[in-house]
């Protein structure tokens, strides 16, 4: 199989699975409303179960990229998908939060599908195609994140439909959210039924023959010394530091935003349903498609990696902190060209940092350096969850200077320090000499 062929299939693997992934954004926060007993937090048991996905990634995708560096891509792949198939299924049963919040710990466990893409991509690329192809995998998100978010919120409980009353009496109207997650589920299974059939091994027999074998005990040990290494390279470093400041910031923006587009127009939300808020995710995986598979090429080749990656924290930050100061009466007509912002710095930002991780690492080390860098994401993922949750509670019922204003106001805050930490490093504009020395071999 060609190169591009095992691009194609790559992208059409990815596709399903992040469709399935974005099937549950729209509802999760509503799912939680309606398990949790009067009186409790909502924010937090929010921000509990997004934390534990994270969580658990952070544990667990080292090992994933260490197996994936001794075993190849392609079976750790087809792992992640059949995970995530069961895992949605359990999710979509839940009857109390502790379960939702084991569905999603067990979700986290078996995810190694960002990592090891990233790896395969990296294996199977020249220097100067990393940037156009991490794009394009890039707008698999998009493509996943624009269609699954609709799906969701149109499946979202389905024994409420006024066209129809098939699902009354049934499971689907005790579980209100089984029907979405079901979809979710058949969809990894199509993905890991492509990897099955069609994919190929990117990471050839030799190199995994020369991988050292650890225990998972010892990889995750070796996973924390790994990351200090990575802080103590100075090209390295800074990417990584910018990149967690990112993710926190980026990360509140997901525990907060439905709780904010759900509050009731009077008290300064905007009174969103499921199917509104899946919407706003369609649009915004809609603008990634764009920028992540059409203008980022063209555009690293005129700007470079670290100039975009440098202007997307600031076009992202901008659109974070402005969020919740769009008039509700404008309902969405305000607020998708803010997401817009969001959508398109984020699309900067994404593929420009996996080009500059990918041009730094070597190849017997790229499935660690991915691994290393998607830890560090669910890590900060984790303590942004949790900032969000523990903000929202404490401002949403307040008034004055800390709101419920304060917690995009932090997204903002995170997305500026983390281009200070990279725009005034060694790192930028780190590339040029690399693909310099890549044009002369």
């Amino acid at each position: 199989m060609t190169r591009k062929s095992s691009m194609a299939i790559l992208f059409l693997v990815v596709l399903v699975d992040m469709i399935g992934f974005g099937i549950i954004i729209p509802f999760i926060t509503y799912m939680v409303a309606g398990l949790a007993e009067p009186g409790q937090p909502i924010g937090r048991w929010v921000a509990a179960l997004m934390a534990a996905y994270a969580g658990a990634m952070f544990l667990f995708s080292p090992f994933w990229g260490a197996l994936s560096d001794r075993i190849g891509r392609r079976p750790v792949l087809m792992i992640g998908l059949v995970g995530n198939s069961f895992a949605f299924l359990i999710f979509g049963l839940s009857n109390s939060l502790w379960m939702a919040l084991f569905a999603r710990l067990f979700a986290g466990m078996v995810n190694a599908n960002i990592s090891v893409t990233r790896a395969y991509i990296g294996d199977i690329s020249e220097p100067h195609e990393v940037a156009r192809r991490q794009g394009i995998l890039g707008a698999a998100f998009g493509v996943g994140f624009s269609i699954g978010p609709a799906i969701g919120g149109f499946l979202s409980a389905p024994a409420e439909w006024t066209w129809t009353s098939a699902f009354v009496g049934t499971i689907f109207e005790t579980h209100p959210y089984l029907l979405p997650c079901l979809a979710s589920s058949l969809l990894s299974l199509v993905g890991f039924l492509f990897a099955t059939t069609k994919l190929t091994e990117s990471l050839p027999k030799s190199a995994r023959e020369t991988v050292e074998k650890r225990s998972p005990v010892q990889t995750l040990k070796t996973n924390f010394t790994n990351i200090g290494k990575m802080y103590n390279r100075p090209v390295v470093s800074p990417i990584l530091w910018s990149m967690l400041f990112f993710w926190i910031g980026f990360t509140i923006m997901h525990v907060v935003l439905i709780l904010f587009t759900m509050m009731a127009v009077s008290e300064g939300g905007f009174g969103f349903s499921e199917q509104d808020n899946g919407w706003i995710f369609t649009f915004v995986g809609i603008v990634g498609i764009i920028t992540q598979g059409r203008l980022i090429g063209p555009l690293s080749d005129r700007f470079g990696s670290s100039t975009l990656m440098s202007s997307g924290f600031l076009i992202c930050g901008l659109g974070l902190a402005i969020i919740p100061y769009v008039p509700p009466h404008l309902g969405l007509l305000g607020l998708l060209p803010v997401m817009g912002l969001v959508a398109f710095g984020n699309g900067l930002v994404t593929p420009s940092n996996m080009t500059l991780l990918t041009h730094v690492s070597g190849p017997k080390e790229r499935g660690m350096v991915m691994g290393v860098s998607e830890s560090l994401r669910a890590l900060s993922s984790f303590a942004g969850v949790i900032i969000g949750g523990l903000v929202w509670d404490a401002t949403v019922s307040k008034s004055g200077f800390f709101d419920f204003h304060t917690a995009f106001l932090l997204c903002g805050l995170f997305s500026l320090l983390a281009w200070i930490g990279f725009r005034f490093s060694n790192a930028f504009r780190a590339e040029d000499e690399i693909l310099a020395a890549a044009e002369v071999d």
